[in-house]
């Protein structure tokens, strides 16, 4: 009787370890969709100044 509830403990330690690892490999991966959410953001920004830029360059070419 003793291998049988042995291994009955050990499936659901098992689980356990696995519902552990899931929880934060969920973390992890919205953490991750966060930095991506605000790199994105980052880079928008950045490629929007430049085209600011690049106009203001254009004008002052063009007034030469």
């Amino acid at each position: 009787m003793f291998w049988p509830m042995f291994a009955v403990a050990m499936g659901f330690l098992g689980l356990a370890v696995l519902a552990v690892c899931a929880v934060r490999v969920f973390v992890e991966a919205r953490r991750l969709g966060r930095q991506v959410t605000d790199s994105a953001r980052r880079i928008n920004r950045a490629a929007e100044d430049l085209e600011r830029a690049a106009a203001g360059a254009a004008r002052a070419a063009k007034e030469l």
